[in-house]
């Protein structure tokens, strides 16, 4: 039988911010130009495979709270720096879907009905940024639950199997939205193995040392082989408090 999922359990996560609580919609498209090359003599017309492209749009609640849906989403507009986005499907968890992008934002609209609640709607374009080893939206997995972990908890989180290894390089995405953390950095890995209980895992990647209550977000690029398991490990060097960040890996 197949297996549905609910959208009710979807989750956003915009630079280093969650907005799930303010949004109810999330759409991703993805698509791939074709160009024609059909020749005479043809009796079925020929394509060959153009550029990739895809598009996110999120809509929900417009809200004025300090690091809320419109204070976030007003001011990616015309940003310099390109946004990452992170929509998990069914809820956070690991192995669970995630549509990963780097997309700027091209429109933004706020509602505002005389007899209904004031709601808004951002749209992105993904964008490669010129690097050629990767797209700006891809399918990938979660490779965390999004939960707070405290200080003195952190270590290596369940692996994921993808069943196989591969070849393509891949990218790899981190939002930090809650880091109460104090008195050090904290250190956040991806390893990689070919067996299930990680007996010779290797890093993978190294994202940048999180600094104590920083909150913050990044895009790593990996490149060649990666192996059939993958697991978040994650350790600081605080003495009191605890972090929530969302990791996710997509394979090219």
């Amino acid at each position: 039988m197949p297996t549905f999922v609910h959208g009710k359990g979807t989750k956003v996560y915009v630079d280093e911010f969650d907005l799930t609580p303010w949004l109810n919609s999330a759409e991703m498209t993805m698509t791939t130009d074709t160009a024609e090359v059909t020749s005479f003599n043809s009796t079925t017309k020929s394509y060959i495979k153009g550029l990739s492209d895809g598009t996110v749009s999120l809509s929900g609640m417009w809200s004025s709270d300090t690091d809320g849906s419109d204070e976030e989403l007003h001011a990616l507009l015309g940003n310099a720096t390109t946004p990452l986005i992170t929509v998990t499907e069914n809820g956070d968890g690991i192995g669970n879907k995630a549509i990963m992008a780097q997309a700027n934002e091209v429109n933004y609209a706020i509602s505002n009905p005389v007899s209904d609640v004031s709601t808004l709607t951002a749209d992105f374009n993904s964008s490669a940024n010129n690097r050629p080893d990767f797209y700006g939206i891809r399918s990938g997995v979660q490779l965390t639950a999004g939960a707070s972990i405290d200080y003195n908890a952190l270590g290596n989180l369940t692996g994921h199997n993808h069943g196989s290894q591969t070849t393509g390089g891949g990218m790899a995405i981190i939002h930090v939205p809650l880091n109460s953390i104090g008195g050090g950095a904290t250190t956040i890995k991806v390893q990689h193995d070919a067996s299930s209980g990680f007996s010779s895992a290797a890093d993978l990647v190294s994202f940048t040392s999180v600094g104590a209550s920083t909150k913050t977000s990044e895009l790593v690029a990996i490149s060649g082989t990666i192996k059939q398991y993958v697991r978040v490990t994650a350790s600081t060097a605080g003495s009191s408090g605890s972090i929530t960040f969302m990791v996710s890996l997509a394979r090219f």
